[in-house]
Protein backbone atom coordinates (compact mmCIF):
# COMPACT_ATOMS: atom_id res chain seq x y z
CA UNK A 1 0.00 0.00 0.00
CA UNK A 2 1.29 3.41 -1.14
CA UNK A 3 -1.77 5.61 -0.34
CA UNK A 4 -1.17 8.82 2.13
CA UNK A 5 -3.97 9.30 5.08
CA UNK A 6 -5.78 12.56 5.54
CA UNK A 7 -5.10 13.79 8.42
CA UNK A 8 -6.71 12.49 11.82
CA UNK A 9 -10.45 13.69 11.76
CA UNK A 10 -10.37 15.57 8.33
CA UNK A 11 -8.27 18.55 9.80
CA UNK A 12 -7.31 20.44 7.87
CA UNK A 13 -4.08 22.63 6.76
CA UNK A 14 -5.01 26.00 8.41
CA UNK A 15 -6.44 23.89 11.61
CA UNK A 16 -2.87 22.78 11.78
CA UNK A 17 -0.99 25.55 11.27
CA UNK A 18 -0.77 26.91 15.07
CA UNK A 19 0.57 24.02 16.02
CA UNK A 20 3.30 23.59 13.59
CA UNK A 21 6.96 25.02 15.12
CA UNK A 22 8.53 28.31 12.38
CA UNK A 23 11.89 26.03 12.28
CA UNK A 24 9.70 22.83 11.13
CA UNK A 25 7.72 25.36 8.29
CA UNK A 26 10.71 26.40 6.97
CA UNK A 27 11.88 22.57 6.75
CA UNK A 28 9.16 21.90 5.20
CA UNK A 29 9.42 24.54 2.59
CA UNK A 30 12.86 22.91 1.88
CA UNK A 31 10.45 19.28 1.41
CA UNK A 32 8.18 20.78 -0.89
CA UNK A 33 11.15 22.07 -3.34
CA UNK A 34 12.96 18.54 -3.00
CA UNK A 35 8.90 17.30 -4.04
CA UNK A 36 8.28 19.22 -6.89
CA UNK A 37 11.58 18.35 -8.64
CA UNK A 38 10.83 14.25 -8.05
CA UNK A 39 7.30 15.02 -9.26
CA UNK A 40 8.75 16.98 -12.31
CA UNK A 41 10.95 13.57 -13.04
CA UNK A 42 8.47 11.21 -12.17
CA UNK A 43 9.23 10.09 -9.43
CA UNK A 44 5.90 8.88 -7.33
CA UNK A 45 7.67 7.54 -3.74
CA UNK A 46 10.53 8.78 -1.84
CA UNK A 47 11.74 7.01 1.41
CA UNK A 48 12.58 9.09 4.55
CA UNK A 49 16.23 8.76 4.22
CA UNK A 50 16.35 10.15 0.45
CA UNK A 51 14.03 12.97 1.25
CA UNK A 52 16.02 14.11 4.29
CA UNK A 53 19.72 13.76 2.97
CA UNK A 54 18.51 16.12 0.08
CA UNK A 55 16.67 18.35 2.54
CA UNK A 56 19.85 18.29 4.90
CA UNK A 57 18.31 16.67 7.78
CA UNK A 58 18.41 13.73 9.59
CA UNK A 59 15.44 11.17 8.82
CA UNK A 60 14.23 11.39 12.60
CA UNK A 61 13.91 15.07 12.61
CA UNK A 62 12.09 14.69 9.05
CA UNK A 63 9.69 12.17 10.07
CA UNK A 64 8.95 14.38 13.17
CA UNK A 65 8.06 17.27 10.89
CA UNK A 66 6.00 15.38 8.80
CA UNK A 67 4.22 13.95 11.65
CA UNK A 68 2.56 17.58 12.42
CA UNK A 69 0.62 17.24 9.08
CA UNK A 70 -0.75 13.54 9.87
CA UNK A 71 -0.13 10.17 8.67
CA UNK A 72 1.53 10.69 5.59
CA UNK A 73 3.65 8.08 4.46
CA UNK A 74 3.67 4.06 4.88
CA UNK A 75 6.03 2.52 6.58
CA UNK A 76 8.96 0.29 4.93
CA UNK A 77 7.68 2.11 1.20
CA UNK A 78 8.03 5.92 1.34
CA UNK A 79 6.34 8.63 0.85
CA UNK A 80 3.39 9.44 -1.96
CA UNK A 81 5.43 12.38 -3.91
CA UNK A 82 2.45 14.06 -5.15
CA UNK A 83 0.36 13.85 -2.12
CA UNK A 84 2.67 14.80 0.37
CA UNK A 85 3.55 17.59 -1.92
CA UNK A 86 -0.12 18.97 -1.88
CA UNK A 87 -0.19 18.56 1.83
CA UNK A 88 2.47 20.14 2.17
CA UNK A 89 0.91 23.49 -0.40
CA UNK A 90 -2.46 22.80 1.62
CA UNK A 91 -0.69 23.80 5.18
CA UNK A 92 2.43 26.37 4.07
CA UNK A 93 -1.19 28.22 2.58
CA UNK A 94 0.11 27.48 -1.18
CA UNK A 95 -3.16 25.67 -2.56
CA UNK A 96 -4.55 29.21 -4.14
CA UNK A 97 -1.21 30.92 -4.97
CA UNK A 98 -0.62 34.41 -3.97
CA UNK A 99 -0.98 37.53 -5.59
CA UNK A 100 2.37 39.51 -4.84
CA UNK A 101 3.15 43.15 -5.37
CA UNK A 102 6.51 44.61 -5.22
CA UNK A 103 8.26 48.71 -4.48
CA UNK A 104 11.20 49.38 -5.74
CA UNK A 105 11.86 48.89 -9.28
CA UNK A 106 15.92 49.23 -9.05
CA UNK A 107 18.14 46.37 -10.28
CA UNK A 108 17.26 44.18 -7.32
CA UNK A 109 13.57 44.44 -7.85
CA UNK A 110 13.98 44.13 -11.37
CA UNK A 111 15.38 40.86 -10.79
CA UNK A 112 13.11 39.46 -8.64
CA UNK A 113 9.80 40.39 -10.53
CA UNK A 114 11.91 38.76 -13.73
CA UNK A 115 12.68 35.45 -11.94
CA UNK A 116 10.52 32.46 -13.37
CA UNK A 117 10.62 30.36 -9.80
CA UNK A 118 8.20 32.40 -8.03
CA UNK A 119 5.28 31.49 -10.50
CA UNK A 120 6.14 27.88 -10.51
CA UNK A 121 5.79 27.72 -6.58
CA UNK A 122 2.20 29.85 -6.42
CA UNK A 123 3.78 33.28 -6.14
CA UNK A 124 2.64 35.47 -9.18
CA UNK A 125 3.90 39.40 -9.23
CA UNK A 126 1.37 41.30 -10.05
CA UNK A 127 2.65 44.85 -9.53
CA UNK A 128 5.94 46.75 -9.45
CA UNK A 129 5.80 50.44 -8.45
CA UNK A 130 8.47 52.90 -7.75
CA UNK A 131 9.01 57.07 -7.07
CA UNK A 132 11.57 57.62 -9.83
CA UNK A 133 10.15 59.51 -13.11
CA UNK A 134 12.88 57.39 -15.34
CA UNK A 135 11.61 54.14 -14.50
CA UNK A 136 7.79 55.09 -14.09
CA UNK A 137 5.64 53.23 -17.39
CA UNK A 138 9.20 51.32 -17.98
CA UNK A 139 7.69 47.45 -19.19
CA UNK A 140 9.57 45.23 -16.32
CA UNK A 141 8.75 40.96 -17.50
CA UNK A 142 5.29 42.12 -18.89
CA UNK A 143 4.45 44.55 -16.17
CA UNK A 144 4.50 47.90 -16.49
CA UNK A 145 5.86 50.17 -13.74
CA UNK A 146 3.20 52.41 -11.58
CA UNK A 147 3.82 55.19 -9.78
CA UNK A 148 4.01 54.74 -6.14
CA UNK A 149 1.87 57.21 -5.43
CA UNK A 150 -0.68 55.08 -6.92
CA UNK A 151 -0.04 52.21 -4.09
CA UNK A 152 -3.88 52.31 -2.03
CA UNK A 153 -5.11 52.07 -5.99
CA UNK A 154 -2.83 49.70 -7.15
CA UNK A 155 -3.39 47.58 -4.16
CA UNK A 156 -7.03 47.86 -4.23
CA UNK A 157 -7.07 46.77 -7.97
CA UNK A 158 -4.65 43.88 -7.80
CA UNK A 159 -5.79 42.76 -4.35
CA UNK A 160 -2.02 41.13 -3.49
CA UNK A 161 -1.54 39.25 -0.36
CA UNK A 162 2.00 39.72 -0.12
CA UNK A 163 3.93 42.99 -0.69
CA UNK A 164 8.18 42.93 -1.00
CA UNK A 165 9.77 45.84 -0.58
CA UNK A 166 13.42 46.12 -2.82
CA UNK A 167 13.85 49.93 -1.78
CA UNK A 168 17.05 51.57 0.29
CA UNK A 169 16.58 51.78 4.07
CA UNK A 170 16.11 55.16 4.17
CA UNK A 171 12.70 54.83 2.19
CA UNK A 172 11.41 51.67 3.16
CA UNK A 173 9.88 52.34 6.72
CA UNK A 174 7.37 54.90 4.40
CA UNK A 175 6.71 52.49 1.96
CA UNK A 176 5.73 49.65 4.91
CA UNK A 177 3.17 52.32 6.39
CA UNK A 178 1.79 52.98 3.20
CA UNK A 179 1.44 48.99 2.25
CA UNK A 180 0.07 48.60 5.96
CA UNK A 181 -2.52 51.69 5.38
CA UNK A 182 -3.62 50.01 2.29
CA UNK A 183 -4.45 46.82 4.09
CA UNK A 184 -1.33 44.06 3.44
CA UNK A 185 -0.51 42.21 5.93
CA UNK A 186 2.78 40.17 4.70
CA UNK A 187 5.90 42.28 3.70
CA UNK A 188 8.90 41.14 2.67
CA UNK A 189 11.62 43.48 3.27
CA UNK A 190 15.14 43.64 1.59
CA UNK A 191 16.02 46.31 3.30
CA UNK A 192 18.66 46.37 5.76
CA UNK A 193 16.55 48.24 8.53
CA UNK A 194 14.42 46.71 11.04
CA UNK A 195 11.11 48.12 10.25
CA UNK A 196 8.39 48.77 12.45
CA UNK A 197 4.47 47.21 12.36
CA UNK A 198 1.28 46.28 13.52
CA UNK A 199 1.49 43.41 15.63
CA UNK A 200 -1.01 41.98 13.28
CA UNK A 201 1.25 42.43 9.81
CA UNK A 202 3.66 39.70 9.41
CA UNK A 203 6.94 41.38 8.42
CA UNK A 204 10.01 38.97 7.42
CA UNK A 205 13.18 40.64 6.69
CA UNK A 206 15.77 39.57 4.03
CA UNK A 207 19.71 40.80 4.80
CA UNK A 208 21.89 39.59 2.11
CA UNK A 209 25.16 40.80 3.80
CA UNK A 210 24.73 39.10 7.46
CA UNK A 211 24.03 35.77 5.22
CA UNK A 212 27.73 36.59 4.19
CA UNK A 213 28.99 37.21 7.02
CA UNK A 214 27.74 34.35 8.63
CA UNK A 215 29.42 32.32 5.25
CA UNK A 216 32.82 34.34 5.94
CA UNK A 217 32.24 32.90 10.00
CA UNK A 218 32.19 29.16 8.77
CA UNK A 219 34.76 29.92 6.42
CA UNK A 220 37.05 30.71 9.06
CA UNK A 221 36.17 28.38 11.19
CA UNK A 222 36.74 25.51 9.26
CA UNK A 223 40.00 26.57 7.79
CA UNK A 224 42.04 23.82 8.80
CA UNK A 225 39.68 21.33 9.04
CA UNK A 226 39.29 18.68 6.37
CA UNK A 227 36.59 18.70 3.92
CA UNK A 228 34.24 15.57 3.74
CA UNK A 229 32.45 14.63 0.54
CA UNK A 230 28.94 17.38 0.69
CA UNK A 231 26.00 17.62 -0.76
CA UNK A 232 24.90 21.14 -1.25
CA UNK A 233 21.34 21.17 0.15
CA UNK A 234 18.05 23.75 -0.14
CA UNK A 235 18.39 24.99 3.68
CA UNK A 236 21.50 27.28 2.97
CA UNK A 237 23.52 24.26 5.26
CA UNK A 238 25.50 20.98 3.57
CA UNK A 239 24.94 17.73 4.13
CA UNK A 240 27.15 14.68 4.26
CA UNK A 241 26.25 12.84 1.28
CA UNK A 242 24.61 9.25 2.18
CA UNK A 243 24.18 6.35 -0.17
CA UNK A 244 21.14 5.80 -2.18
CA UNK A 245 18.85 2.82 -0.68
CA UNK A 246 20.15 -0.82 -1.54
CA UNK A 247 22.78 0.78 -3.80
CA UNK A 248 20.86 2.68 -6.23
CA UNK A 249 21.76 5.58 -7.45
CA UNK A 250 20.24 8.80 -6.11
CA UNK A 251 17.89 10.70 -8.20
CA UNK A 252 19.69 14.51 -9.22
CA UNK A 253 16.63 15.78 -6.64
CA UNK A 254 18.19 14.41 -3.59
CA UNK A 255 21.61 15.25 -4.40
CA UNK A 256 21.57 18.95 -4.48
CA UNK A 257 19.93 21.83 -4.94
CA UNK A 258 20.30 25.09 -6.16
CA UNK A 259 17.57 27.41 -4.11
CA UNK A 260 19.17 28.22 -0.22
CA UNK A 261 16.65 30.48 1.76
CA UNK A 262 17.17 32.08 4.91
CA UNK A 263 15.46 35.17 5.93
CA UNK A 264 14.75 36.46 9.51
CA UNK A 265 11.57 37.87 11.27
CA UNK A 266 10.67 40.97 12.65
CA UNK A 267 7.27 41.82 13.99
CA UNK A 268 6.47 45.47 16.26
CA UNK A 269 3.74 47.33 17.94
CA UNK A 270 3.15 50.63 16.33
CA UNK A 271 3.86 52.04 12.84
CA UNK A 272 5.46 55.30 12.35
CA UNK A 273 6.32 57.10 9.21
CA UNK A 274 9.67 58.60 7.36
CA UNK A 275 11.33 58.49 4.19
CA UNK A 276 10.39 58.48 0.66
CA UNK A 277 10.53 55.39 -2.10
CA UNK A 278 13.69 56.23 -4.06
CA UNK A 279 15.14 54.05 -6.29
CA UNK A 280 17.94 51.56 -4.88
Amino acid sequence: MTEQHEAPGGVSGRALQKDIPQATVARLATYLRVLAMLADDGVAIVSSEELAVAAGVNSAKLRKDLSFLGPNGVRGVGYDVAKLRSRIEDVLGLSQGHRVVLVGAGNLGRALVGYGGFQRRGFTVVGILDSDPEVIGMPVAGLVVRDVAELAAAVAELEPTIAVITVPDDAAQDVCDRLVASGLQSILSFAPCELVAPATVEVRRVDLAVEMQMLSFERVRNAEQPLPEVAHVGSGRIAHRLPAPHGAPAHPALQHSTTPHTTTSHTATEPSSKGSVVTP
